[in-house]
This record gives C-alpha cells, sequence and structure tokens, in this order.
C-alpha cells in the first residue's frame, strides 16, 4: 500500500531527512520519501497503517514535525504559543544554523546541538510603542490617551528586556551559584596537597567528602542540570553534541564518586587513600561544568555583539512622525502612517518611511545605509529613506512606502536572512562534527583500556582521569561556531557599509570570482539621463512634433531614458496626448499609436523589427553623437524613420577608479550593453575598459554568462534593469544596484544601496576578509581538538611526565569557542573601503 501525508513544521533538507527516517523507522513501514517543496511524504507500507501511528511517531521523536491527511486543515501545537513579549520578534534560531534557517517561536535549546536560540531583531518590535496605565497595569494601548477605568493620562510602557538578555541574566544567576558551591568544594579537594592536612584534624575525609557531595547537589542538579538534559536528548535523537561529551564526562565523574562513597568496599586498594576512603572527583565534576557554564555566559554576551550591525540599524527608525491633514500637523506613531500620507520632516529629525518630497529641499546624511558620509542634496520629486537623517531644513514628503517595505527594513530582513543562511565551506564542519562524537568517545574508551593496562598505579585512577579529560577537551562547539560567527559578523559588516548579502553563499563565491560583468546604464552611469537635443529628418514634422511624439509614446514607459524624455517634454511645455496599443521591445525600444499614427521608437534594432529604413545619412549623424558617448533613440512615423533624441547619461565619478581596483585585484572587468558600438565604445574608452560587446539583448547577456562559466570561469553579474534579470540569476554572483528595479535586486545575490561600482570593490573585500576570517576559525577549531585529544588521553607523559587535569581541559574547551567568536568579532575593525 501506498498513502501520501502532509507533513507540517520542516524548513530545510536536515527537517526533510530527519522526518523520512523517523518515519521510515515505524513497524511494517518499507519505504518512505519525503518531498520538501510539497511538504509530503510518501509512504509505502506491507499493511494500512494508522496515520495515528505516524503521529506518534513524530510526536515521540520531539514533536516538531506532524503529519495529517492532505487537504485537512492543521495547526500545530507550536503555533498556538503565544509570543513572548520583548524587545524582538518572538522568532529564535540557532546560532549554529543547525537546520539551516529553519525558527522557532520559543527561546529554548537546539534539538540538534543544544545551544541556547538566539532572538531575530526587527523593525516592528523596535518602534512600536505601547501605554498602559499606572493605576491599572492590565490596560494596555497602542496609543497615548485616557484610562477608561480610572481617567489617568496613560503612560508610555517600558521596554521588556529582550529575550538575548533574560538568556543572559538567567545563566548568570545559575554561574555565580555554581561558583559559590564549586569553590568550597574546590579547596577541600586541593587541600589534599597540603602536608598534615589540617582539615583532616576537624573530620575524617569520608566526612569531608559527604560534604563536598552535599555541595555538588545545587551545582549538578540546578544550575548546570540543563547540560544533562541537553546530553540525554542528543543520545535519544543521535543528534550527538559537545552537550554529549560533557554529561558523560562530567556525569561519569561525579556518578564515579557517589558510588565510591556509599560503597568504599566495592574497589581495590589502589582507588582508595591513606584512610580507606575513596578517592573522589565531585572538584572535577563540578569544576567541569561550572567553567564549561563559564563559557556559555561569555557566548551569551557574545552573541549580543555579532548581531550588533541589526541592533545599530534598528536605532535608525523613528518610532513618532509629524503628519499633516488639512493643515495641521498631528504627531502619530510610525506604525500609523499609511501610504500616501503626507509628512513633516523637521531639521535633524530622522526620516520616517520611504517616500519622496512633495515641498521643499534639504540635504540628507544616508550614511548609515550607504556607507558613503558625504549628505546628499534633495529636492523636490527626489525619493528618501526611511531611518536616514534630514538637514538643517525642513520639508514635506509623500509616504510610498510604510512598515515592512521600507528599504530600513528590508535591509535588516535581509540580513538576518543572510545571517542564519549557510556558507558551502560550512559543510566541511558539518562533516567533521557528524563523526567527531563517536570518535571521541571510542578514543575515550581506548584510552581508559591503555592506562588500565600498561599505565602506573594507581592505573585505574589515571584511566579514569584521563578518559574524563579526552570527553571533556574534544567538545566541537568551537567547530560549529566557526562559520556562523564570521557570516553574522560579516553580514552585519556589509549592511553598514551600503553592501547587502542575500546569504552566506553569496560571500564564498565572491571571494572567487574572476570575472565581473558590468552594464552601463545605471551603473557605469548614473541612470539619471537627460535628453541634450531633438532632430529632425526631413521636412516632414517640426522638432516640436517629434518631441511631443517621444515623449507621448514613452509616457507608458518605466525605462530610466523614458522618464527623462516624458520630463524634457514638461519642461517643454509640451502637449502629451494619448498613447493606444502600447508594447515594449525587450533590448530594442517601444511601438504604440499616437494620434492615429502608429511610432516606433528605439535602437536600430528597433527599426528593423518595424522595417523602417535608416539611410546613411542619417546615420552618420546620429554616430556623431554616439561617438561622444550619448545614445541615439529613432523615431519611425507611420513606418518612416522622422526624427531623434540624443540622451546623455554622465559616467560616475567612483566607476573608473572601482573598475581600475577591481582590474588590480586580477578581475577581468566586461561592459554588456544593449546601446550601439560607438556609445559603448566612448564610454569603455574613458574608463580603459578593453573588453566590452554592444547591441546585447537580455537572452545575449544571458549566453554570455553561460559561455564564460563553461571556460571555467567564476562570473559575477552587475545591473540594475528588468533586462539585467536573467543573467543576474544566472551568474555566479548576481550583484544589483540599489537603485534599479525590484526584479533585478530579487534576482541578484548581493544588492548595492547606493548603487554604484565602488559598492563592487567593498563587496570583493568583504568576502575575502570574512573567508579568512572563516578559515582561521576552521584551523583554530580543527588544531585545537587535533593536539588537544592526545594531549589529554597521556601521549605526552611517557617523554614529559605531562598529563591534562579534566579541569584544565574543561577550561580549554570553553574559551576555545570564546575565542572562535572574539575572532569573528575582530571583522567588526576591518575596512572594506
Amino acid at each position: 500500500m501506498k498513502h501520501t501525508y502532509h507533513i507540517q513544521g520542516m524548513t530545510c533538507n536536515g527537517c526533510r531527512s530527519h522526518v523520512e527516517q523517523t518515519l521510515s523507522k515505524v513497524e511494517g513501514v518499507t519505504k518512505a520519501s519525503v518531498d520538501l517543496e510539497k511538504e509530503e511524504a510518501t509512504i509505502e507500507m506491507e499493511s494500512h497503517i494508522p496515520i495515528e501511528t505516524f503521529q506518534e511517531a513524530l510526536k515521540n521523536d520531539g514533536g516538531r514535525y506532524s503529519i495529517h491527511n492532505i487537504g485537512e486543515h492543521h495547526h500545530s501545537e507550536e503555533a498556538k504559543v503565544e509570543k513572548p513579549k520583548g524587545k524582538g520578534t518572538g522568532t529564535f534560531y540557532c546560532p549554529m544554523h543547525c537546520e539551516g534557517d529553519k525558527t522557532y517561536d520559543k527561546p529554548g535549546d537546539c534539538p540538534v546541538c543544544g545551544m541556547d536560540l538566539v532572538e531575530e531583531q526587527n523593525l516592528s518590535a523596535a518602534t512600536s510603542e505601547q501605554w498602559t496605565c499606572p493605576m491599572h497595569p492590565e490596560i494596555v494601548k497602542d496609543e497615548a490617551g485616557a484610562c477608561p477605568i480610572c481617567g489617568m493620562d496613560l503612560v508610555p510602557m517600558e521596554a521588556d528586556s529582550s529575550a538575548e538578555e533574560k538568556t543572559y541574566q538567567k545563566l548568570i544567576k545559575k554561574f555565580w551559584i555554581a561558583v559559590a558551591f564549586t569553590l568550597p568544594i574546590f579547596l577541600i579537594a586541593m587541600s589534599e596537597m597540603i602536608p598534615n592536612n589540617p582539615l583532616y584534624d576537624l573530620m575524617e575525609q569520608k566526612w569531608w567528602n559527604w560534604i563536598q557531595f552535599g555541595l555538588s547537589i545545587p551545582v549538578v542538579f540546578y544550575a548546570t542540570w540543563m547540560f544533562f538534559e541537553r546530553a540525554y536528548r542528543s543520545i535519544k535523537t543521535w543528534n550527538l553534541n559537545m552537550f554529549t561529551l560533557i554529561g558523560i564526562g562530567a556525569g561519569v565523574a561525579w556518578l564515579f564518586s557517589v558510588f565510591g562513597m556509599l560503597f568504599p568496599d566495592f574497589f581495590p586498594e589502589q582507588f582508595k587513600t591513606e584512610s580507606g576512603a575513596v578517592h573522589v572527583y565531585f572538584e572535577a565534576a563540578t569544576v567541569i561544568l561550572t567553567l564549561v557554564l563559564m563559557g556559555q555566559v561569555l557566548e551569551a554576551r557574545a552573541h549580543s555583539k555579532t548581531n550588533s550591525a541589526v541592533k545599530e540599524l534598528l536605532k535608525l527608525a523613528p518610532n513618532k512622525a509629524l503628519r499633516v491633514v488639512d493643515g495641521n500637523e498631528e504627531e502619530v506613531s510610525i506604525d500609523k502612517i499609511e501610504k500616501g500620507d503626507i509628512l513633516r520632516v523637521k531639521p535633524g529629525d530622522k526620516i520616517p518611511v520611504d517616500g519622496i518630497i512633495t515641498e521643499g529641499k534639504t540635504t540628507v546624511d544616508e550614511s548609515m545605509i550607504s556607507g558613503e558620509p558625504i549628505p546628499v542634496d534633495k529636492i523636490e520629486d527626489d525619493k528618501v529613506s526611511s531611518g536616514t537623517i534630514n538637514g538643517n531644513q525642513s520639508f514635506l514628503m509623500k509616504a510610498e512606502k510604510v512598515g515592512s517595505d521600507t528599504l530600513l527594513s528590508q535591509i535588516i530582513h535581509m540580513v538576518n536572512d543572510a545571517s542564519r543562511s549557510r556558507a558551502p565551506i560550512q559543510k566541511l564542519a558539518d562533516t567533521v562534527s557528524g563523526y567527531f562524537v563517536p570518535v571521541v568517545v571510542i578514543i575515550s574508551l581506548i584510552t581508559f583500556a591503555v592506562w588500565a593496562i600498561w599505565g602506573p598505579e594507581p592505573a585505574y585512577v589515571y584511566a579514569l582521569v584521563n578518559a574524563i579529560a579526552v570527553l571533556i577537551i574534544a567538545c566541537p562547539c568551537a567547530l560549529g561556531l566557526a562559520t556562523p560567527m564570521s557570516v553574522m559578523v560579516g553580514v552585519g559588516k556589509g549592511a553598514q557599509n551600503g553592501v547587502l548579502i542575500k546569504n552566506a553563499e553569496a560571500l564564498e563565491k565572491m571571494d572567487k570570482v574572476t570575472t565581473l560583468i558590468v552594464d552601463k546604464t545605471g551603473t557605469i552611469t548614473e541612470g539619471k539621463p537627460t535628453v541634450e537635443k531633438i532632430g529632425v529628418f526631413g521636412n516632414r514634422f517640426r522638432e516640436s512634433d517629434i518631441l511631443k511624439f517621444i515623449a507621448s509614446i514613452n509616457s507608458s514607459s518605466e525605462h530610466p531614458l523614458a522618464e527623462a524624455t516624458v520630463k524634457y517634454g514638461k519642461q517643454q511645455n509640451t502637449e502629451i496626448s494619448k498613447t493606444e496599443n502600447f508594447s515594449a521591445v525587450t533590448g530594442k525600444g517601444v511601438e504604440g499609436t499616437v494620434d492615429g499614427k502608429k511610432l516606433d521608437l528605439g535602437n536600430a534594432k528597433m527599426m528593423e523589427y518595424a522595417k523602417a529604413t535608416i539611410s546613411s545619412e542619417m546615420q552618420d549623424e546620429a554616430q556623431s553623437f554616439q561617438k561622444q558617448g550619448k545614445t541615439v533613440s529613432y523615431l519611425a512615423v507611420d513606418g518612416e524613420v522622422s526624427g531623434y533624441g540624443v540622451i546623455g547619461d554622465k559616467i560616475k565619478q567612483t566607476s573608473a577608479k572601482a573598475i581600475r581596483e577591481l582590474q588590480d585585484k586580477g578581475i577581468a572587468v566586461i561592459m554588456l550593453t544593449g546601446d550601439n558600438h560607438d556609445t559603448a565604445q566612448a564610454v569603455a574608452k574613458e574608463l580603459n575598459l578593453a573588453d566590452f560587446k554592444a547591441g546585447m539583448l537580455p537572452e545575449d547577456k544571458l549566453k554570455e554568462v553561460t559561455k564564460l562559466q563553461e571556460q571555467g570561469k567564476v562570473v559575477a553579474m552587475a545591473g540594475d534593469g528588468i533586462n539585467d534579470a536573467p543573467a543576474l540569476a544566472k551568474s555566479d554572483v548576481g550583484i544589483a544596484m540599489g537603485t534599479g528595479t525590484d526584479v533585478a535586486i530579487e534576482s541578484a545575490m548581493i544588492t548595492l544601496v547606493k548603487g554604484d561600482l565602488h559598492g563592487i570593490v567593498k563587496a570583493k573585500n568583504l568576502s575575502h576578509v570574512v573567508m579568512k576570517n572563516i578559515k582561521q576559525n576552521l584551523f583554530f577549531a580543527l588544531i585545537y581538538n587535533t593536539l588537544g585529544v592526545p594531549v589529554a588521553a597521556g601521549v605526552l607523559f611517557p617523554f614529559f611526565g605531562i598529563l591534562l587535569s579534566p579541569m584544565i581541559a574543561a577550561l580549554a574547551m570553553s574559551f576555545s569557542s570564546v575565542s572562535v567568536i572574539v575572532n569573528a568579532l575582530r571583522l567588526k575593525t576591518k575596512s572594506i573601503e
């Protein structure tokens, strides 16, 4: 029999594989296959198995996934859980990204690695403000006003601590409790090294052992009990991790001590002291657990710094704005602003949402999202972005994008997503970690056997201590953190410099790029074209007629060149007529009917498409402009070429320098443009670009990317238009200009907020420093474990008499994870200019 069911709760291939394994283990199932995209499981069985059996199997596995019949409306139990109140989103993720970009809706431990989940930050939580009554705290409103019960003025609610801060406070409290009880245990144990131990004058050693046992209980069963819970869960689900080793190592030491204290006669003499009491290791167990807890505390504090870039971006968002209604100003909350509202922005204020200036002019500091320190002049009809800071003049603006649609919100969303993504290089760490824990347990058992058989007396004591040291020092936490920490800090660093990384894979690929393809208009040039001349062929029409036709048909187009002609037409007080039967011919031009006349406007290929002949005299006249780097659009009226428009677009000041820097890094830069050869050649000559191709349609750009990839090149493509989208998607790394179209940005892996080529230099530098940092982290983690395990096993003892105490091993293990995070944080100080 074969049945298909719907699976809920999967977000990555790790989830798919896990569900598949769980369902396959159900008795009677011959085969189970799970499709992640369709969220479906196809199960083959010898005879019918009730769906409740599968539901029970997934529930026993941890309850993260659920199964039900196709078409049934289902709500998981997790979905019913109310999101915790706090500064964050109520969305949590594992800092080691064990299950890719999977998130959880409540705090806790990662079900795979056991690490504390980290809360995601977002804009809506940062800008929202609630009000309450000081006398009736149950009254909570979204805006100021009077209490409906007692009439008192509502006051702003104090922001609750973030989940991140709560986790840190909980851990630090447990840490100090652990220290308070561990320190006396440690002192009692160390007193054995003092000749004629004065403590034994007070009472016998066996009673001191009981005191150590009593003091260890709060440490084991309260302060660090979570480690044993995580260890048990990891063994139950066979997701072996650092807590598996800690749980086994510290647990064996503590249980051995309790057993030895209760049943001393069970052990041979070599385990006993002169007084006849068994050697106990309460101090080793509690010190190990306390040091691991200290490592968790340091990591919790460090995690808050790794996503500090997002927190800095969140600070940019104001939570109030001045809305103008019928000439009156009213202060409103940001989340009350709607598209189309008119807002006043006063000098020095943060711009509340994305929009356009409708009245006034100013300068705006956009450095916080573009990374460029020079304020930008803004006049009427210019766009302004949320979070940027107004200069010393007041202006009115119209809200165009609000809430999650604003640029700032999209940047934060992109940074969050990218921070949770997995770089391909992480597969190495995942593969090593998968085999690591079982291998370490085997090494620990071998260590015990070798010392027990061939070690000096007391052999079993040496065997036990060294086996525990191997388990503790080999924790793979640092290995798992190596990549995610660098990616998180690197992505945040990029966002602060106007380089938005879509995922970690983009960083890794960008570092390997050998060839960069750039578009001309809006990428190399400013993308702010202006009409420089309207030309007429023959005596059939006047210049004003040609301008009217060009402006009218272009009024239906969204192309930057079209907008320039419409703007120019309005400046010349040209009458713009309605266009009928309008259509755009991609890469060539536009066509339509204006005032009963069939119009075709575009490049030479458009004239061929329209079967309109361009004479040699017309070509010569157009080429004189094209050789200056101008773009010429021909106009055919009823099939006859009757005029043209000359459009200029200045090369960005940063383009030449950026191209030179990229070439110095060994990257071949190629310009592909839909413009004609003469215009392209003029631009290429000014930029010292030897390699360019003109007259490129979208499919031509796509073919060029494919051709270069077939030659073994790693290709990055930078563009800003709809016509660039196919090539952006096909390239190894698509780079979109933030000033371009949404479809180009959606197709790209990297977006440059400011939209100039210097951003590509930043992206290249960023990718290089991040990948270097990841490799350093992986090296530190691998070399540390490679050297640490044999030393803990005692390979140096026969030669130098060196043994590694389990307590020193625990200290070293904790600081290995912290050192990886600290190394990742060094990225914040790196310059990517």
